[in-house]
């Protein structure tokens, strides 16, 4: 019979914290031996009954993961991701924003290659990234990613020094440019757009559209791409977290599909 995943996260924030709480829900066949939050009694408490509270990354060692779930925020990868590929087999990143560090990136695929460990990047709010990976396997000719949010989900971003989010009326495009420049000035907001560039041309290629909406309760990703494939649209509409109107739920479920796949025989 297959062992149990040992499964440390890295964050216990409103993504993973409801990543946990959804594989409790579903008894999912892992053990959460470890999570790496803020260490305050507010914090501590929050964590499940029995896991252990991880204070720096040299503590993850002694766990013996064989999977860690990263959802804490672009430092988070500089501090933790080093020692995560040394100590387990697979990482799962869903702060792709950090990745508009090429350097950075390049720094962390060559140590999975050397420790023999993998980076798996979750779709996180998004879909349909097996299509548009596949269709780059031909040359893409253009991918446009647009993100559509009420105005309070962009609080707290550079888009307040361009708009009025509480007196907003209608439709605004607030932001046009690069996947990367999107994704580096709204890190929270954009990270699905390293994502589609990462499986499509690329984060300077990959044209980025932001979207403030006082018509929508809900956050939408539209993605549209052509090239040698033909021509593909894909629309998404995602209720936020309760806990984060900057995330989507689909976040959080992309994260247990992909834990589960360490459990399941029939992976889709």
């Amino acid at each position: 019979m297959r062992n149990r995943p040992r499964v440390v996260f890295i964050g216990w924030g409103a993504i993973n914290s409801r990543v946990g709480a959804l594989l409790a829900e579903r008894k999912t066949a892992i053990d959460i031996v470890g999570i790496a939050t803020i260490d305050t009694p507010e914090a501590r408490a929050a964590l499940p009954p029995g896991v252990r509270f991880l204070a720096a990354p040299d503590e993850l060692a002694a766990l013996k993961p064989d999977l860690v779930v990263e959802a804490a925020g672009r430092a988070a990868i500089e501090q933790w991701a080093a020692a995560a590929l040394a100590t387990a087999p697979e990482m799962i990143t869903a702060s792709t924003s950090a990745f508009v560090d090429d350097d950075l990136l390049a720094r962390l695929v060559a140590l999975a290659e050397r420790n023999g460990s993998r980076i798996q990047v979750p779709s996180g709010a998004i879909g349909g990234i097996d299509s548009l990976a596949g269709a780059a396997v031909l040359e893409l000719d253009e991918v446009v990613h647009q993100i559509t949010k009420p105005p309070r989900a962009w609080k707290n971003t550079p888009a307040e020094k361009l708009l009025d989010l509480d007196a907003l009326r209608e439709r605004e495009v607030f932001f046009s440019g690069s996947a990367r420049e999107a994704a580096a000035s709204y890190p929270q907001n954009a990270n699905a757009t390293v994502v589609t560039s990462l499986a499509g041309i690329g984060l300077d290629k990959t044209r980025v559209e932001l979207v403030a909406d006082p018509g929508v309760s809900i956050n939408s990703h539209r993605i549209a791409a052509r090239g040698a494939f033909g021509r593909m649209e894909i629309v998404l509409e995602n209720r936020a977290l309760v806990t984060n109107p900057k995330s989507s739920e689909l976040t959080a479920l992309s994260l247990v599909r992909l834990i589960e796949h360490r459990v399941h025989y029939l992976v889709v």
